[in-house]
């Protein structure tokens, strides 16, 4: 396992499309179906990596908590399920209805919705504004594992209501840190012989 932080993808980039199945529904659920929300978060995961494992109440407890708010949540799984199998669509599918997670999981089989996203460890998060314009990628909080910080999603939800209450985020923004997106050999992109090196 690589420790990887994300890209820092360069705020005021617009959300990319995507057309990918969600793994509970087997529906394709696109950028389209969160058109009506005011914010967008987008957030690439995996089952297997200790990382998400660390914070994956917190995850499900945002979806809960801003269900009924004017926010759209999606996550991503696009890590290669030939060398990471527990990652497959019937685990993730198993892993969502386990945390049951209030948005949709979706699986990445190509790895292009990641490559758009710059996306590069898991967990990775990306919060749009109402014109789809990046305004936040980075940690959900300070927790990591066994460094014995409470898992709160301070970040992420600091920003998320800075968007719903039209505020600008001005703060730093500290990038996220977890295991690297498991490409699929010779899939790897550009950016990740960057990223895999640290740690």
């Amino acid at each position: 396992m690589a420790l990887t932080p994300s890209t820092m993808l360069p705020l005021g980039t617009l959300a990319p499309d995507f057309h990918l199945p969600d793994v509970v529904t087997g529906k394709t659920i696109s950028l389209a179906n969160f058109a009506d929300k005011k914010a967008l978060v987008v957030i690439f995961l995996s089952r297997h990596c200790p990382f998400v494992q660390h914070i994956k109440f917190e995850l499900a407890k945002l979806g809960q908590d801003y269900k009924n708010r004017n926010v759209g949540i999606v996550a991503i799984s696009a890590n290669d399920i030939n060398s990471h199998p527990d990652d497959a669509p019937e685990l993730l599918k198993a892993f969502a209805e386990e945390l049951d997670l209030a948005y949709p999981l979706l699986f990445d089989e190509t790895q292009q919705t990641a490559k758009d996203f710059f996306a590069a460890c898991t967990p990775d998060y990306f919060l749009f504004d109402a014109h789809r314009k990046l305004v936040y990628r980075g940690q959900l909080d300070d927790s990591r594992p066994k460094n014995g910080l409470p898992v709160t999603g301070e970040d992420l939800r600091k920003a998320i209501n800075a968007v719903l209450a039209d505020e600008e985020i001005t703060w730093e923004q500290k990038p996220s840190i977890g295991c690297n997106i498991k490409w699929k050999p010779g899939n790897e992109p550009a950016y990740y012989q960057v990223a895999a090196t640290v740690g």
